[in-house]
This record gives structure tokens, C-alpha cells and sequence, in this order.
């Protein structure tokens, strides 16, 4: 049995106007939860980023999401959908303050949204950015010798009917089952002949922090899908 523990997440934001936000929630491993400043560490109340920051933007990411365990994806939501991905770290294992992936300016109703979870959860997580600017994080659960298509967090489609007639032009991927993975050591994305035209690597993020990058990345078309198969 699995025990959900409930943590400590933080993350720290450099905006335009040379601020610097300080997030820290406690977070429920399994369920992912909005990230928020901390009442009483540098501000006043438990308020969203958007709020927070309305108006301002952010240049660089001095602590990417951050939990002590485990953790899978990030992202920012707007009016519900995925609108920027994030990287994810665990605590200790991040690499360097990195830029942001999009540049906008944060309206009010904008969340931080972060799944955090156990150190021997095996959802991975795959997060693409496609030449026209759209952001997706898809998951998929390993449970043995088997493969598993991994399905967008929101709508619940697969990487074809998510993204059909779009380029990938940047990716990563968090999965604790390392040697295990025999699809190209992550996911790969399949074609609709059952071929595998492009993928990227998956990071355990206790052991390196994910980053993400421009290989393996192709046009995806109706009835594709990200694949992750495990040998156990």
C-alpha cells in the first residue's frame, strides 16, 4: 500500500519589475494541487500567482516546482486549460535559475497547478510544446511488462486527437522506471502504422532535473500516440 504523504512544494519566480515570488503549499501526493504564495513569508494571505503578479511577467525560473519525494508535471492554467508548462524539480536536485518557456503577462485567474507525488509512484508525465506555441502534458501509469498510451491530463485524449496537424518542437519526460523503460528510455510517439517516428528520454527528477529539448520531435497526425512500454 502506498501511502500519500502530505509535503511541502515551493518554487520561486523572478518577474519583470525584479521581484521575486516565493510559493510554498502543502500538497497532497497524487493530487495535483495549486501552488500558492506563503501567508506571512513575503506576502499577505495564501494567493495565486496570477494575483499576485497581475499585470507583471516572468523572466526567469529561480526554483522550478519543487517537492521532496517525488514530483511529475507543472503547469499554468488559464480559464482551465494547460496555458505554459513548467520544469519540475525535487528538492536538491535542481540544476541552475532557467528562462521561462513562453513569455506572457499573468492576468489574475492564472494558477500554478503541480502534481506531486511519492517517490515509487510510476506516472509519467510527457510535455510537449508544438510549433505554433500550444503547451500539453500527457500521463501515463506503468504497471508491468506491458505499454501504455499516455492521455492528455485535461482532456483526456490521446497525443493524436490532442495535437493532430501540429509540429513537436521541444519535449520531456519524468519516469522513476529507468531500466525498465524499453521505449527508447521514454516515450515514443507511434505512428498510425505502429511505428515509432520521434520520442524523447524520461528523467527521474531525484536523480537529475528534467530539461527540456529539441530531438526526436515530429508532425502528429490523427490515431498517433505517445507510447511508454516497461518490462516490468
Amino acid at each position: 500500500m502506498i501511502i500519500m504523504a502530505s509535503v511541502q512544494v515551493k518554487s520561486a519566480l523572478m518577474l519583470n519589475t525584479g521581484e521575486v515570488v516565493n510559493l510554498e503549499s502543502t500538497m497532497t501526493e497524487g493530487t495535483e494541487t495549486e501552488l500558492t504564495t506563503l501567508d506571512g513569508m513575503y506576502s499577505v494571505g495564501n494567493i495565486s500567482l496570477g494575483q499576485f503578479a497581475n499585470g507583471k511577467s516572468i523572466t526567469s525560473i529561480i526554483q522550478p516546482p519543487s517537492a521532496p519525494n517525488g514530483i511529475s508535471y507543472a503547469y499554468i492554467d488559464r480559464r482551465g486549460e494547460i496555458f505554459c508548462i513548467m520544469p519540475v524539480a525535487v528538492e536538491g536536485v535542481q540544476v541552475k535559475p532557467c528562462p521561462m518557456l513562453k513569455s506572457f503577462v499573468l492576468q489574475a485567474g492564472d494558477t500554478l497547478r503541480v502534481m506531486a507525488k511519492t517517490a515509487s509512484n510510476r506516472l509519467n508525465a510527457l510535455n510537449t510544446i508544438t510549433a505554433d506555441g500550444i503547451h500539453s502534458i500527457f500521463t501515463a501509469t506503468t504497471t508491468g511488462d506491458n505499454a501504455q498510451s499516455a492521455v492528455q491530463i485535461k482532456s483526456g485524449q490521446g497525443l493524436g486527437e490532442s495535437l493532430t496537424g501540429k509540429r513537436i518542437i521541444s519535449h520531456w519526460a519524468t519516469s522513476i522506471d529507468g531500466s525498465k523503460i524499453e521505449s527508447g528510455g521514454g516515450f515514443y510517439y507511434i505512428n498510425d502504422k505502429g511505428l515509432p517516428i520521434g520520442g524523447t528520454t524520461a528523467t527521474d527528477p531525484s536523480k537529475q532535473q528534467p530539461t527540456p529539448n529539441g530531438t526526436g520531435g515530429c508532425m502528429v497526425n490523427l490515431n498517433f500516440v505517445a507510447r511508454i512500454q516497461t518490462s516490468a
